[in-house]
């Protein structure tokens, strides 16, 4: 009896000693307030930050009575915009960005708001396995007052689709229709509505077989539009204009057309020359929406061409324009242009400007389009600029901080040829990414979540909580042009060692530029900065200072000269399970 108590008693030593080791075992992991639940090889992201340092804006600060003429910094190319009374809504190219096709809204034409994107199911978009400049290319937006009615016409590169119109009687409501596949070839179709009900559609295409004259030689097609079945009406097509504004100079890359009217007068406006340094804006009119079109003899009415390449604080490359009327009798234009480094590179890519447009004679003019153009302009009438950019899209220097607590994402944060939703798992202590079997040099879905790259000086940070399981397991930042075209920065395991190393790839061929063994896996913040041309990465551990790695690197493969294709370059969170060593440095 004696015996069996001092068992009992021993037992119960055992348990207490268990509880009270449990107990301060508990307490240390909340000392070290390390996330509950968290999961190897599952990186948890919190607290990006990122902060643009242009001197193109700091040098021009805003003052009353006008604003800045990048009105979406970034690769938000190919701008389209309409007005239903006092509303603007604006969209802008996605390629293969999920969701797709960006939509903004403004009462004033000066403060934007994003309010979500057209394509956000993946119903809409299927670009699973397109390249990165491939997709959605060139969405037109046109309200109808006809039949009180949103339209969004593009091309999708993708999955067979082509030409495609959705709608929606509120693009507030973020409830677009599915894609109306439409009967034509080309691209960059557009969309006009006119005051008698009837509706049209222009779009670039090739010239009828056997009559291409040189390469790059295009020509503008029309139809007449059914609004009842949302297709083309067969046998209407016609060819409204060849190769361009003269023939005879070959011209090339006509394209990305909209149809105007102003006092019983029809105008055709197009882009010409290719949409880089050659870029430019054309302007023709008729009596007839189906033509024939003349064109105006001070074309181009836009373009950065004929200046010297040598002017301070360059924007270049503008054209593929929009114009849009105010309700008190303004015209404005929305063209993208870029803002090459100090090596002419087009890290930003193709961004979105806005100009105001003198409509007083027989064409329209943007006003100091053909001049070098400048970092400010003025305001519509009756609106005030502000410096309080509070619920606005921001532009100029600015920094945009987000916790990434399970809070609603930000819009700005957008995936590759897949949903967001698939990879991301909401905590309260941060943003998780569920790895997929995927690399970013893949052309399949990427378990990763981009923010455009939006100034030429610019530092990006984020905290990361990582602890890869295996040799397959890698996880943390990515500047990306392409999949061919990036730089990652992030930590992996090498026999039972953890490391974190810098990447380069360079068409499509990786290497490690630099290596560091890690003491510990766990905290720790990643950062990417640069200066024009100049990138440098770094990390810090919890308490420590930043350390770089690898050096000052060039931004080269970030920019569409080298990279090639129509996009510009992201800062991307991004996880792997399954990593592959590249060649060695």
């Amino acid at each position: 009896m004696q015996q069996k108590k001092h068992i009992q008693l021993g037992l119960l030593s055992c348990l207490f000693a268990f509880t009270v080791l449990s107990s301060c075992q508990t307490m240390r992991a909340d000392e070290r307030k390390e996330p509950v639940g968290k999961v190897v090889g599952q990186p948890l992201y919190s607290n990006f930050k990122y902060t643009g340092k242009d001197a193109f804006y700091s040098e021009n600060p805003i003052v009353p009575g006008q604003f800045y003429s990048t009105i979406l910094q970034g690769c938000y190319p190919d701008p389209s915009i309409t007005r239903k009374g006092d509303d603007y809504y604006l969209v802008a190219s996605s390629f293969v960005m999920f969701p797709g096709v960006p939509i903004f809204h403004s009462h004033d034409m000066v403060n934007w708001k994003q309010i979500g994107h057209v394509l956000n199911r993946e119903s809409q978009l299927q670009v699973g396995t397109a390249g990165i400049s491939e997709g959605v290319y060139a969405p037109d937006i046109m309200y109808n007052p006809n039949n009180d009615t949103f339209y969004m016409i593009t091309t999708q590169f993708a999955s067979g689709i082509g030409n495609m119109v959705v709608k929606t009687k509120d693009p507030k409501a973020n409830n677009w229709s599915d894609p109306i596949k439409l009967q034509f070839d080309g691209i960059d179709p557009a969309l006009f509505f006119d005051d008698n009900g009837k509706a049209y559609v222009v779009h670039n295409d090739a010239p009828d077989k056997g009559k291409e004259l040189y390469t790059g030689h295009r020509v503008i097609k029309i139809w007449e539009y059914d609004v009842a079945t949302d297709q083309v009406i067969p046998g209407t097509s016609k060819i409204i204009v060849d190769g361009g504004v003269d023939l005879a100079k070959q011209p090339i890359w006509i394209e990305a057309p909209h149809i105007y009217k102003k006092n019983g007068q029809y105008y055709l406006m197009c882009a010409e020359g290719g949409t880089g340094g050659n870029h430019s804006e054309v302007i023709f009119s008729s009596s007839h929406p189906m033509g024939p079109y003349t064109p105006a003899k001070n074309n181009p009415i836009l373009s950065q061409r004929h200046l010297p390449a040598d002017r301070p604080n360059k924007v270049d490359w503008a054209g593929h324009a929009d114009l849009v009327q105010t309700a008190d009798g303004e015209w404005y234009g929305v063209f993208l242009a870029v803002r090459p480094n100090e090596k002419n590179r087009v890290n930003t890519g193709r961004e979105t400007f806005v100009l105001p447009v003198d409509w007083s004679g027989e064409w329209p003019i943007f006003k100091g389009g053909m001049e070098p153009l400048k970092a400010l302009v003025h305001t519509p009438k009756g609106i005030e600029s502000s410096k309080d950019k509070s619920g606005f899209f921001p532009n100029g220097n600015f920094t945009f901080n987000d916790k990434l607590n399970g809070k609603t994402l930000d819009e700005r944060w957008i995936a590759l040829r897949g949903p967001r939703e698939k990879f991301l798992v909401d905590e309260k202590k941060g943003l998780a990414i569920k790895p997929f079997a995927v690399t970013v040099q893949e052309k399949k879905p990427i378990s990763a979540l981009f923010y455009r790259q939006q100034h030429i000086a610019f530092a990006a940070e984020v905290e990361m909580d990582y602890t890869p399981g295996s040799e397959k397991d890698f996880a943390g930042i990515t500047c990306l042009q392409s999949e061919k075209f990036n730089y990652v920065l992030g930590v992996t395991k090498s026999n039972n060692e953890y490391y974190i190393q810098l990447e380069r790839t360079e068409n499509g061929i990786t290497k490690v530029l630099a290596q560091q063994k890690l003491s510990r896996s766990g905290k720790m913040k990643l950062r990417v900065s640069a200066t024009g041309d100049d990138y440098t990465f770094s990390y810090a551990l919890d308490g420590s200072s930043f350390q770089y790695l690898g050096g000052t690197v060039s931004g080269d493969i970030l920019s569409t000269d080298v990279a090639g294709g129509f996009t510009g370059a992201m800062i991307g969170l991004y996880a792997t399970s399954a990593y592959e060593t590249p060649v060695a440095k």
